[in-house]
């Protein structure tokens, strides 16, 4: 499957309101959907949206800190595990079970140390206190092949920044979901971010 760099962090969501949420992203255009381990009954969360959206979203898990934790979110359908931190027996795990790894950096020893554990792509946390600037010193020494991804503090308004930076895409979290908000206006914001990022991108 074919997806936009975009990642929908629904950290607080419930078991009740995920499939509505999801499928307003779904819609919109976004398809790698993170459920955060402490929302209530993340687990749930993401075995429901797993089976429901097979073929047309892959949904993993956020803060994701040890190797129990991976094992739960593989047992549960989830595809990707992304984490806060870079803690390189989680990216190994995750890699075993067979799903992509998104750890957390903030520094260069960080992003090597995620890099040579197996990394899939780059989570730079929290991008609002590194920033663009500091992202492309850090992609200038970094596999080319790896993508980076900003999280804390990405929306529309600021993508092309970061898209400059050298970013793939982003980690949306409090732009695209607080807990209360409905199934529309989710939509409404992803409709948003998607627009924002076909344009970075040239599309």
């Amino acid at each position: 499957m074919d997806h936009r760099h975009l990642i929908a962090i629904l950290r607080g969501i419930t078991p009740p309101e995920t499939i509505a949420v999801c499928e307003a992203l779904v819609s919109a255009g976004i398809t790698l959907i993170e459920v955060p381990l402490n929302s209530p009954e993340a687990l749930r969360s993401i075995a429901d949206a797993a089976k429901a959206f097979a073929g047309r979203a892959d949904v993993g898990a956020g803060t994701v800190l040890s190797v129990e934790d991976v094992d739960t979110v593989a047992d549960a359908g989830g595809v990707f595990v992304v984490s806060p931190d870079t803690n390189p027996a989680v990216i190994v795990r995750t890699k075993q079970r067979g799903m992509a790894s998104y750890p957390g950096v903030f520094s260069p020893s960080d992003a090597f140390s995620a890099v040579r554990a197996g990394a899939t792509g780059l989570k730079f946390f929290p991008a609002e206190v590194l920033g663009p600037k500091g992202i492309k010193a850090m992609k200038a020494v970094l596999p080319p092949s790896v993508p980076l991804y900003a999280v804390g503090g990405a929306s529309p308004d600021n993508f092309g920044e970061y898209f400059a930076a050298g970013c793939a895409g982003f980690g949306l979290g409090t732009f695209i979901y607080k807990p209360g908000m409905t199934a529309a206006d989710v939509a409404g914001r992803a409709v948003a971010a998607v627009a924002a990022y076909d344009q970075g991108k040239g599309k």
